[in-house]
């Protein structure tokens, strides 16, 4: 079959520096890039930071957005859209579903659109009245405007089924399986191998690293605590978290990439899972192919994520995984046949080659 030209945004770009989104832009478009096809990624003016026009093989096309915390997102891709609107893709991928709202304007000049929505965006708490109710149109859009929807897991499907009779296709994220050897992130920071916990997100509220934290201090462990990740447009929430960490061994070292970052996750004593809006998130997936023991909140996606290869506990009430987090601490063996089987899950669900194939069987069908 002949190469495809297929054009990728409505993330921040590669390499990957943000969140989930652009992970998967990163592993999907470098692999499909590698298997022969012409791939270009739109790229955030603000945070673009390789120099070059190409990375791994995939173009990049860097565009402005207007930084503010409603704009920022859909501004970037309708330059985006305008702009793959005249270079004519045979597939376009877009990212969020708040992005419904232009998806049709490639399909214009014949272009595939096809259209991840993530999560239900609309519940997030960082959003007031009006982009709730954005999302909410644009949630209703996606069964109109691109050619076809993908959702990561199957709650979110279930969801678009039921609410809209809309059938989308399901496929999840993926992750590496494997350990990062090396340990100079966890030396250069003060820690030891295996000896803190870690909780890895962008600090939004509904990522509930508030919680995580309440229940580091009911635990009374005394490994410190690793908070990665940062988010833009969230100061107030992110000074709450200092605040409820002060009289503690919290760290809070930033956004954290690469190899750093997957040195913190694979030496940690157990990693800590706190989500409640969203599909599948990668930082879930990753933790479950390091093959670090795993305590989730315990909601439907993470549930389906899971799927008893870790410790499933509601984190709104502190004392669930406080004792879990006594229990990993002590050593105790429940953990090993758990990070057997959640590696094991990974190889066999949520492997990068086969979310590749799944991809790229979506666009040759819609490009016939």
């Amino acid at each position: 079959m002949r190469p495809l030209s297929i054009g990728l945004a409505g993330t921040r770009g590669i390499p990957a520096r943000y969140g989930g989104f652009e992970t998967f832009a990163e592993e999907l478009s470098v692999r499909l890039a590698a298997r022969g096809h012409r791939v270009t990624v739109y790229v955030r003016q603000h945070y673009a930071c390789h120099p070059e026009a190409f990375y791994r093989g995939v173009e990049l096309q860097v565009l402005p957005a207007v930084r503010t915390k409603y704009l920022e997102t859909v501004t970037h891709t309708f330059f985006s859209l305008l702009h793959a609107f005249w270079k004519r893709f045979d597939v376009l991928l877009i990212c969020n579903g708040v992005n419904a709202w232009v998806a049709w304007l490639p399909r214009l000049r014949g272009t595939r659109t096809v259209l991840n929505v993530d999560g239900i965006e609309r519940r997030r708490r960082k959003w007031g009245a009006p982009g709730r109710w954005f999302y909410a149109v644009n949630e209703r859009l996606a069964t109109l405007t691109p050619t076809r929807v993908v959702t990561d897991a199957q709650v979110i499907h279930d969801y678009y089924l039921s609410r809209y009779g809309l059938a989308t296709e399901c496929i999840p994220y993926g992750a590496p399986i494997g350990r990062e050897d090396s340990q100079d992130a966890v030396i250069c920071r003060g820690l030891q191998a295996q000896q803190y916990f870690l909780y890895v997100s962008r600090l939004e509220p509904e990522n509930n690293a508030h919680l995580v934290i309440e229940a580091y201090r009911a635990s009374g462990v005394s490994e410190p605590l690793v908070v990665v990740g940062d988010a833009p447009y969230s100061d107030r929430y992110k000074r709450h978290l200092r605040r409820l960490a002060e009289g503690l061994s919290v760290r809070f070292p930033g956004a954290v990439y690469g190899r750093e970052y997957r040195e913190l996750l694979s030496h940690c004593r157990c990693y800590l899972h706190a989500t409640e809006v969203g599909g599948t998130h990668p930082a879930l997936l990753e933790a479950m192919g390091a093959g670090v023991p795993i305590i989730a909140h315990d909601t439907p996606e993470n549930r389906e994520v899971v799927e008893g290869c870790g410790i499933l506990c509601d984190f709104r009430d502190r004392e669930q995984p406080a004792a879990w987090m006594r229990r990993a601490a002590a050593g105790t063996e429940i953990w090993s046949d758990l990070v057997l089987r959640a590696q094991e899950r990974i190889r066999s669900v949520y492997d990068w080659e086969r979310i590749t194939n799944r991809y790229e069987e979506l666009f040759y069908d819609l490009v016939g």
